[in-house]
């Protein structure tokens, strides 16, 4: 992991057999990723997903759902808050926050994942544990993978080329 250079890639498509229901985007997009890595050679370490684990309402979301269907350690990077409540980390690289439950979310607090500021005086990210990791792996990995963008490697090499054609 010293280069952050990708070792394989794999793309996968098929139709949409599941609508697109607020909540339940896991449902619809894992059964391709599931697809994408069976066409890789080796399985990865772990599995950094685009969305959050469980910084979620029913508390599984996009970085839960693979990692225990293939019992691979998951965490989320998420670019926008789904759920509960948080303060603003501080300015620089490596400065985080605590993501809690908001009052409507169950009436006490409890930490859900963390605000992490990835690159000095831009937005952070909102980084959750998917499975089999913990949140204090989840946020080193995390700032490891980031380079001079705001997202890290893995996630952002993913969305470029889920947009390839």
């Amino acid at each position: 992991m010293k280069d952050l250079a990708p070792v394989a890639s794999a793309v996968a498509r098929r139709p949409i057999v599941f609508p697109y229901i607020p909540g339940l985007l896991s449902f619809r997009e894992v059964p391709v990723l599931m697809d994408a890595l069976a066409m890789l050679a080796n399985a990865p370490d772990i599995l950094m997903c685009d969305g959050h684990g469980i910084v979620h309402p029913w508390r599984f979301d996009i970085a839960c759902h693979p990692g225990l269907l293939t019992d691979l350690p998951a965490i989320g990077v998420g670019k926008s808050r789904l759920t509960g409540g948080h303060g603003e980390p501080g300015p620089d690289k490596g400065d985080w926050t605590p993501l809690v439950t908001a009052p409507k979310d169950g009436g006490r607090e409890t930490r859900l994942g963390s605000v992490l500021r990835t690159r000095s005086e831009v937005k952070p990210v909102y980084v959750s544990t998917g499975y089999q990791v913990s949140l204090t792996t989840a946020l080193a990995l995390t700032l490891r993978c980031t380079t001079r963008y705001r997202l890290p490697e893995p996630v952002r090499l993913s969305d470029k080329l889920s947009k390839a054609r």
